[in-house]
């Protein structure tokens, strides 16, 4: 349902809400599908400064609904919803700020690789058990890891699974600032209201500058798709999948 995605304008920034608390904030195609359509519109609205991607309490984003993932590895079809989105990430035109707290699991911690600040409470814990799911890293994040982490860092999230912390994330200069659970949503919003208050144009060239090549980004994404795409019709993936499943069921 695309009510699990809340769109709210504050001034010049756009907020981005996922709520889906039932479940975490596992995103559903559907959801995909709205967050990308708001990154496209608020990019060609030149009343929008700012995006900010929010979660609800105790969760920002489970990652990715795993009976979407069931469906392919099960011999059925994907849409292109992921794909539109992670598109629309990495051509995002406007700086995009975060604010999370407790569950950043995958497309949950990877998404975040993206934005230009990101804010975190300390009960955060940012994982991408990609590998233990006989799949590969998505989003870019097997570039952009290396460079923010340095490819151990980045191999300890992407590959061990590791967890990290919001303060071993900071240190690791994963994300900005950790804030106290209450003070989450106005430290997001305040620097993002720092953000849209700046000359456009000018900023627009200084965070240019700073991204780097969006060709190379689009590419990694390209062949983590095709990757992710092949590991998800695996036998290790389905496996892995069905017995997580399983076990989600029985608890």
């Amino acid at each position: 349902m695309t009510d699990h995605i809340l769109i709210e304008r504050q001034g010049a920034v756009q907020i981005i809400r996922m709520n889906r608390p039932d479940k975490k904030n596992a995103l559903t195609r559907a959801m995909y599908a709205k967050m990308s359509a708001a990154l496209v519109e608020g990019d060609a609205d030149p009343a929008v400064r700012v995006h900010v991607f929010l979660g609800v309490p105790g969760a920002f984003s489970a990652g990715n609904d795993l009976a979407d993932f069931l469906v392919v590895a099960t011999g059925g079809e994907g849409g292109n919803e992921v794909w539109d989105f992670l598109m629309a990430l990495a051509k995002a035109e406007k700086p995009m700020v975060s604010g999370v707290d407790g569950i950043a699991v995958g497309i949950g911690t990877t998404l975040n690789l993206h934005c230009d600040l990101t804010f975190a409470t300390p009960r955060t814990l940012f994982r991408t058990p990609f590998v233990d799911l006989g799949l590969v890293p998505e989003a870019g994040s097997s570039l952009l890891a290396p460079q923010i982490l340095g490819r151990q860092g980045a191999f300890a999230l992407l590959g061990l699974g590791e967890g990290f912390s919001a303060e071993r994330a900071k240190s690791a200069g994963l994300i900005y600032e950790v804030v106290a659970g209450d003070a989450l949503e106005g430290a997001v919003l305040a620097a993002a209201d720092e953000i849209a208050a700046k000359p456009p144009q000018a900023l627009k060239i200084a965070r240019d500058l700073m991204r780097g090549s969006r060709e190379d980004l689009i590419a990694r994404i390209k062949v983590e798709s095709e990757h992710f795409h092949e590991r998800l019709k695996s036998d290790e993936a389905r496996a892995a999948l069905t017995a997580f499943m399983t076990r989600k069921k029985a608890s």
